[in-house]
């Protein structure tokens, strides 16, 4: 990868519950056209302490990819920091399986969070060649949340959703995630290791979307049903309610 100056269970559970929440907020986005459609910036926290669930993490956003094939039009960029001050990111891939040898190729190292870098790496993109969406995947935050909330507010002014997927239960970071996704206008997600299916559904739903819009996604609910039906008829709805 290129430096960052080149720019890298019959009852209703909790889990289920966030899920809806989820599908809910991302339903009453806009589905836009145009310059920046189909492009999907997915960044990745590699510290040291995700290291533990690092291969669970790499098999579903594996099945991310996978789902994204039949759509032909996303280009993905993979982004990831770690270390003292490592901020990768990779071209814009359309190849699934590049994208899976490059995933293949990262590993967690000890360092401090640089969600900073990532919101204004997707900031400037959007202003070069434009992004459809903005999917992070972290655990922690160790930053000043007004400054990450600063960022995040330009990329709602520029329509950049950032989707923040939360792994674990630090409160520190839930409250940044969510400040970032409202300000943006994107949505919030936690997730742990007995959520994996559902972070798999629900990772494909928004990738997607990126892609491809409600076209895209109506084409998944008809092959898989599911995250993807319920995100169908919730879109449905938003635009019948006007947004």
């Amino acid at each position: 990868m290129n430096d960052s100056d080149r720019n890298l269970p019959s009852k209703k559970t909790s889990s289920q519950a966030q899920v809806d929440a989820f599908l809910g907020d991302l339903a009453r986005l806009p589905v836009r056209s145009g310059k920046a459609e189909g492009r999907l910036l997915f960044a990745m926290d590699a510290t040291a302490s995700r290291e533990a669930s690092w291969h669970q993490a790499a098999r579903i956003q594996h099945d991310m990819f996978e789902a994204t094939r039949h759509v032909g039009n996303l280009c993905i960029q993979l982004a990831f920091f770690r270390g003292f001050g490592e901020f990768k990111v990779s071209g814009w891939l359309m190849d699934a399986d590049e994208i899976h040898r490059l995933m293949g190729r990262v590993f967690c190292m000890a360092g401090e969070t640089q969600i900073e870098k990532v919101l204004k790496h997707a900031r400037n993109e959007a202003g070069r060649e434009g992004v459809r969406a903005l999917l992070y995947v972290g655990d922690c935050c160790e930053e000043n949340i007004d400054r990450l909330g600063s960022v995040a507010g330009e990329l709602g002014l520029l329509g950049v959703p950032a989707f923040m997927f939360h792994e674990g239960y630090d409160a520190l970071a839930e409250r940044a995630f969510r400040h970032i996704a409202k300000l943006s206008g994107g949505a919030y997600a936690r997730f742990d290791a007995g959520s994996a299916e559902a972070l798999t559904r629900l990772l494909k739903a928004v990738a997607v979307f990126a892609a491809g819009g409600a076209p895209a996604l109506d084409d998944l609910a008809l092959r898989e049903g599911g995250e993807a039906l319920r995100l169908i008829e919730q879109i449905k709805q938003g635009e019948r309610g006007g947004g």
